[in-house]
C-alpha cells in the first residue's frame, strides 16, 4: 500500500471529496474490529482511524469517552489491538489515534517496528506538541506511518504555516475550541479559516469535531478536501449496530 499523503492526494486530484471516520478499538469487542473496517470501506471511507482506549482522554467527549471505558471493559490494551491489526486486512489506510503516554508505554521504536507489517499508515496524537514531534519522528524515520497535525482555531497565521509545511498524511483541522462530539453552531469564522488552511497547505485539509449531519457533510466539503466523523458514528456502533450505521453513514453524502 502507498503512503497515506499519496493516496489522499491522489483522492484530492481527481476531485474526490475525502471521508475518514473513527471508531472506538474493541468498544463492542476487537473481535468485531475486522467486520466494523470493512463496513466502513463499504460506506466510501478514504482512510479510518482506530482510537486507541485510554484511562483519561482530555480532547474525547462522552461518547467517545464511553466508548473508550466500554472498550477498557472488553480487555482492549494497544498490544492486543496490534496483534489483531497484524493478522487483519484493511482495503484503505488505518489511521491509529491516542495519546502520548499510550504510545510510550508501549515503546515508541517498538510500536513502530510491530505495525510495519500492518495497513497502519498514520498517527495522530493529539498530546504530543509540534514542539516535541521528533519523538515519534525520530523513531519513525525508517517508516512509512505519517504523523498527522491538528490545527485548530486558535493557531496564528504563522502556527498554521508552520504546521501545514511540516504535515503528513493530512491536515486535521479542527472546528471548534472543545472537545469532540456533538455541535450545533459553528464559529462564524470557521469557514474563512478553513479556506486559509486549505490555500496554505500542500496535502488535503479535512474538517473534524462535531461533524454529525448532511449539512455539516455539504458545508465543509465547500471549504476543504473533506470530512472526518467520529462520534455521530461512535454513538451509532452503540447502539444500532453495523447494518443501520452503514445506512445512516451513507445519508449524510446523499
Amino acid at each position: 500500500m502507498k503512503s497515506l499523503t499519496h493516496i489522499l492526494q491522489q483522492q484530492k486530484d481527481q476531485k474526490k471529496k475525502l471521508f475518514i471516520p473513527y471508531i472506538m478499538a474493541g468498544a463492542n469487542g476487537l473481535e468485531r474490529l475486522e467486520e466494523e473496517i470493512e463496513m466502513l470501506v463499504a460506506s466510501g471511507a478514504s482512510a479510518i482511524e482506530l482510537g486507541v482506549p485510554f484511562s483519561d482522554p482530555v480532547a474525547d467527549g462522552p461518547v467517545i469517552q464511553l466508548a473508550g471505558i466500554q472498550s477498557r471493559k472488553r480487555g482492549t490494551t494497544l498490544n492486543k489491538l496490534v496483534k489483531l491489526l497484524q493478522n487483519i486486512h484493511s482495503p484503505v489506510p488505518l489511521i491509529l489515534m491516542g495519546y502520548a503516554n499510550s504510545f510510550f508505554h508501549y515503546g515508541m521504536e517498538k510500536l513502530l517496528s510491530d505495525l510495519s507489517t500492518t495497513d497502519v499508515k498514520g498517527m495522530i496524537i493529539p498530546d504530543l506538541p509540534y514542539e516535541h514531534r521528533d519523538l515519534f519522528l525520530i523513531p519513525a524515520k525508517a517508516s512509512d506511518i505519517a504523523f498527522i497535525q491538528l490545527v485548530t482555531l486558535t493557531s496564528s497565521d504563522e502556527r498554521i504555516e508552520q504546521l501545514v509545511n511540516d504535515a503528513e498524511g493530512f491536515v486535521y483541522a479542527v472546528t471548534i475550541n472543545g472537545i469532540t462530539g456533538k455541535n450545533t453552531q459553528y464559529q462564524e469564522k470557521l469557514y474563512a479559516h478553513l479556506k486559509k488552511i486549505t490555500e496554505k497547505s500542500p496535502i488535503p485539509v479535512l474538517a473534524g469535531f462535531g461533524v454529525s449531519t448532511a449539512e455539516h457533510v455539504t458545508t465543509f466539503n465547500q471549504h476543504c478536501d473533506g470530512v472526518i466523523i467520529g462520534s455521530y458514528i461512535v454513538n451509532l456502533l452503540d447502539k444500532k449496530g453495523i447494518a443501520v450505521t452503514q445506512t445512516k453513514i451513507k445519508s449524510l453524502f446523499n
